[in-house]
């Protein structure tokens, strides 16, 4: 018999999958989708999956609608009051490592999936349509050799999907209350000014970088590089350590180095972070390293992907979702890149990362019936 969306959740909990193992899981994830055909894509200690079934109606193009996302999670840590890899079932929640970030959403879209599957009649659809599954044990870790490269093997196989959910946490105070179409980038910036060490009491003998950079400071720390737009706040630099000298009162250091963040819109990119760095440090000897580890992307509101799913949540959770871009990363931003149409959706994540982490099994019954209902949205041939 399968399992229900509580069952199955509770089973992937079981598995002790810290970044990068899968343990197992994919094994059994694929026993519940028996007839997909099946893509396994390994790098390194990192094992990817990747499922799919094509439910023909005609001979018209299909539709590919993806549903993504990892099985890895991070280490429980400590203060737990339960076995964080046994799940446990108290005053309607549901506790283990895992619960929010993120079997819960693959629990919910297998289950919608395989439930769709095992009732599917073509006489009833009007819409050819691919449904996948996308499963990395790599993204809670370095996440260069998960999402990223099943991607790329699927765009040679002529196989990227056309739009793709990606089940992160992604509600705040209550299921169906955020809809993520986009995320900030990052760009890691680390600046090295250059002076000359001497003793406090011969400044002119000297060349202290702190000083140097002095009022400078001002216009780095806390600096707005653009205005933002409706989905995205302003790209900041946030200055996260400043460091220098030899710990010694009487002697000035011979070099500064502060390193900074942006969590950058599509307003700024990384050359224009150089431009204004080179700016403020004119005539200053320094040196400047940048690199961005993720680029921002943006899903347009009235995308497909992005009507049909809010019209859902509107229907079963009984609220209009937001549409937000907030929040670290995600391996959407790698949907995007291949030009995957993208959204995000999931249950609350307040207790990411956390000890004690867990989910509300009403928002998990509630996400499957929204993952199902989209399913059988596309399979209709919606147009909204």
């Amino acid at each position: 018999m399968y399992p229900n969306v509580c069952e199955f959740l509770s089973h992937l909990i079981s598995y002790p999958s810290v970044t990068p193992k899968e343990c197992g899981i994919y094994d059994f994830i694929q026993s519940q989708l028996p007839d997909f055909e099946v893509l396994t894509i390994h790098e390194g200690d990192v094992k990817n999956i990747f499922l799919f079934k094509h439910f023909k109606v005609g001979e018209g193009k299909p539709l590919h609608l993806c549903f993504a996302g990892h099985i890895d999670v991070v280490p429980p840590g400590d203060g737990w009051e339960y076995d964080p890899f046994k799940s446990t079932l108290k005053d309607g929640y549901l506790y283990g490592r895992g619960a929010q970030d993120m079997k819960s959403g693959v629990s919910a879209f297998i289950c919608a999936i395989r439930d769709f599957a095992t009732t599917y009649s073509s006489a009833q659809a009007k819409q050819s349509l691919i449904i996948s599954v996308l499963l990395t044990s790599d993204e809670e870790g370095p996440g260069i050799y998960g999402t990223k490269v099943v991607l790329e093997t699927l765009k040679k196989r002529n196989l990227l999907p056309d739009m793709a959910i990606v089940a992160e946490p992604t509600c705040s105070m209550k299921i169906g209350d955020t809809i993520k179409i986009g995320r900030r980038g990052s760009i890691n910036g680390v600046i090295n000014i250059q002076g000359i060490q001497g003793h406090v009491a011969y400044p002119e003998k000297c060349s202290n970088p702190i000083e140097l950079l002095g009022d400078k400071l001002g216009l780095i720390a806390g600096i707005e590089l653009d205005d933002g737009d409706e989905h995205f706040s302003p790209s900041k630099l946030v200055v996260t350590d400043i460091r220098g000298g030899i710990q010694a009162v009487n002697v000035t250091p011979a070099n500064l180095k502060m390193m900074f963040n942006i969590r950058n819109s599509t307003r700024t990119n990384i050359t224009d972070v150089e431009t204004y760095i080179k700016k403020i440090l004119n005539g200053l000897k320094y040196d400047l390293e940048l690199k961005q580890s993720s680029m921002p992307f943006i899903t347009s509101s009235n995308s497909k992907i992005a009507k049909v799913l809010s019209s859902v949540v509107v229907e079963i959770c009984s609220i209009t979702p937001s549409f937000s871009t907030s929040g670290g990363t995600s391996d959407a931003r790698y949907f995007s890149s291949f030009g995957v149409e993208v959204v995000e959706f999931g249950v609350l994540n307040d207790r990411i990362h956390s000890a004690n982490e867990c989910v509300k099994i009403e928002d998990l019954r509630i996400l499957y019936e929204v993952f199902l209902k989209t399913i059988h949205c596309f399979n209709q041939g919606v147009n909204k």
